[in-house]
């Protein structure tokens, strides 16, 4: 009886996986459109380029969103061997180092304003897509945020392991996959700095 229950779990949560891949899907798209026009937009004329060196701001929040995974893996692998205290502790983690990333982020943002004077609104666009970017990978990085916060929550309360384990797998995907998104956008900022 108890394996048919689970069964059928498995079977009314596989749809809301094939939605998480669909939301991934269209915001690896989104953010490949912003690079591209940021592409389109600096290939005009050398005028348009970013002219200008990323602050190391961003560097660190790499290492951080890095670590992140790795917790947020951990925390997965335990949730796998039924160590809850330990699923909890890397889920803390990863909650605490995403917010890490944030603060670091907002960081840069303040940084850019006040010590290199690039505005969001100034005539050269190239400048303005850095905010644009990490804009929106900061509201995924929020959305992620909670999504963590939910699965944290579900992992005290008595809830079956099969959810339990669909709460990780959905929280995983989704957090590797904003980390991977910073990355390609880290990576693509500094091949266009100055």
């Amino acid at each position: 009886m108890m394996a048919k229950i689970q069964q059928e779990d498995r079977l009314n949560l596989a749809p809301k996986k094939f939605n998480m891949w669909i939301f991934i899907f269209t915001s690896f798209m989104f953010f490949a459109a912003l690079t591209s026009g940021f592409i389109v937009y600096a290939g005009g004329s050398s005028a348009h380029g970013m002219n200008m060196k990323l602050p190391d701001a961003f560097m660190y929040s790499t290492a951080v969103i890095i670590l992140s995974s790795i917790t947020m893996f951990l925390a997965s692998q335990a949730a796998r061997r039924l160590q809850f205290a330990k699923q909890r502790l890397f889920l803390w983690l990863t909650i605490f180092l995403g917010i890490a990333f944030f603060a670091i982020q907002l960081y840069a943002w303040y940084y850019l304003v006040t010590k290199m004077g690039v505005y969001f609104s100034n005539p050269n666009a190239s400048q303005s897509f850095i905010y644009v970017f990490t804009g929106m990978h900061l509201l995924h990085i929020f959305a992620g945020l909670l999504l963590l916060a939910n699965t944290l929550w579900r992992s005290y309360r008595s809830i079956e392991q099969v959810k339990n384990l669909y709460s990780m797998q959905m929280s995983s995907i989704f957090w590797h996959f904003v980390d991977i998104i910073w990355i390609y956008l880290y990576v693509f900022l500094l091949l266009n700095q100055q």
